[in-house]
């Protein structure tokens, strides 16, 4: 049997509301289900955090009012704190993706959270 967990797109406003939101769908009032793209990504393949020994699907409901909300001012704003704590040899790309971010180019935190359910978890995410 496969579970569904529903996402509220109208809850999800910035990068952090989507850890919240998916964590506690999943795992229930201050659940976890990654807090930062990597353990997004592990909990994805099944690492900590993942429904145990089930099939799942995630509908995103009202994804339109979350992909704008994570549009390029929430990228920016998650690029700057990336910018913060990144690596020397990383500014220079981080830099380049906060430039694009600012003029309206370039991946949006929607398209990187979609491509991770993507990338790890193919027909996992319905987005509603």
């Amino acid at each position: 049997m496969t579970t569904t967990y529903v996402l509220d797109g109208r809850q999800i406003r910035t990068l952090e509301d989507f850890w919240r939101v998916i964590g506690e769908t999943i795992n229930g009032p201050g659940g976890y289900f990654g807090r930062n793209l990597d353990a997004f990504a592990d909990c994805l393949s099944g690492g900590f955090g993942a429904p145990d020994d089930h099939e799942y699907v995630v509908e995103w409901c009202d994804h339109q009012v979350s992909r704008q909300h994570l549009g390029y001012p929430e990228t920016a704003r998650q690029l700057e704190i990336r910018l913060s704590r990144c690596h020397p040899t990383n500014r220079p790309s981080v830099l380049a993706d906060l430039g694009a971010a600012r003029d309206g180019r370039g991946s949006t935190v929607f398209d990187w959270l979609v491509k991770m359910f993507d990338d790890r978890a193919p027909g996992v995410l319905r987005l509603q």
